[in-house]
């Protein structure tokens, strides 16, 4: 424990705190097996990944191209759906490993071990990317939005993360301004073909938005819903509907903020 403690550390580089998760799951034939992973990442993180690290280990006995297959999902899910600036570079590894140690019979793609075990790693996963994204150069605060009613989950990733890649509504949430139009404006420009009489939006407990148009809220409770969350750096959610169709999907970012543009504009190489 100490020595994958001191690795998550040594990858950090403007990381203001190491990334690790580790889960134990029972599979439907009786084993339980381990799946942990660290991360590293705080700047210049946007889909497709980018600078950014994620190392996954795991016991269990599995099938190479099943592992590999379950990998690139659980990828797709997380760190393709996570952004802290919207810049890319050339350097970014996701590691999975898998040693078979925790014994048994090797677990085949499609199984039912396959199953639980492909929704543990997926889980790991999303826990690094959120971490990376939670800990975003000057954030004060993780931005999470959840997207549902898409035509599928593809259109419904698109949606999300294209509310956590607006600078604007960034900016809104580090300003604590529940700004319902700038939320609307980035699901309306994110390429995805929906009925705007649809749209629905909520920012954390606060009803935005309903059938395409502005609600009467409480603006100085929904302001003070991102205070408390930025004051404890915890988690604020925006949740969409654009329709009543099956996909749904989530991406994560954050705020953006006086000290990312401190950071970076001091920053050299």
């Amino acid at each position: 424990a100490d020595a994958a403690a001191a690795a998550a550390t040594a990858i950090c580089t403007t990381d203001l705190a190491r990334k690790q998760v580790a889960v134990s799951v029972p599979l439907p034939d009786g084993r339980v097996v381990k799946v942990g992973g660290m991360g590293k990442g705080s700047g210049m993180i946007h889909p497709n990944m980018a600078t950014m690290l994620g190392v996954v280990t795991c016991d269990a006995p599995v099938e190479v191209n099943a592992w590999r297959a379950m990998t690139k999902r659980a990828c797709q899910n997380s760190y393709n759906q996570i952004s802290v600036d919207g810049d890319t570079s050339t350097n970014d590894t996701v590691i999975a490993l898998s040693s078979g140690a925790a014994g048994g019979d090797i677990i085949e793609a499609e199984s039912e071990c396959a199953v639980a075990l492909e929704a543990a790693l997926t889980a790991v996963h999303v826990a690094i990317a959120k971490s990376i994204a939670w800990d975003g150069e000057g954030a004060t605060v993780l931005l999470e939005c959840n997207v549902r009613g898409a035509r599928g989950e593809s259109d419904a990733r698109t949606i999300a993360r294209s509310v956590v890649c607006s600078s604007l509504a960034k900016s809104a949430v580090f300003g604590r301004d529940p700004n319902w139009g700038r939320l609307a404006a980035a699901a309306g420009y994110s390429g995805v073909d929906f009925d705007q009489e649809n749209l629905k939006i909520s920012l954390g407990p606060h009803l935005l938005m309903d059938k395409g148009q502005p609600l009467p809220f409480d603006e100085a409770a929904a302001s003070a819903y991102l205070a408390e969350k930025g004051d404890e750096h915890g988690t604020v959610r925006v949740d969409v509907s654009v329709g009543d169709g099956d996909g749904t999907g989530s991406a994560w970012g954050c705020d953006l903020s006086y000290d990312y543009v401190k950071i970076n504009a001091e920053y050299t190489t």
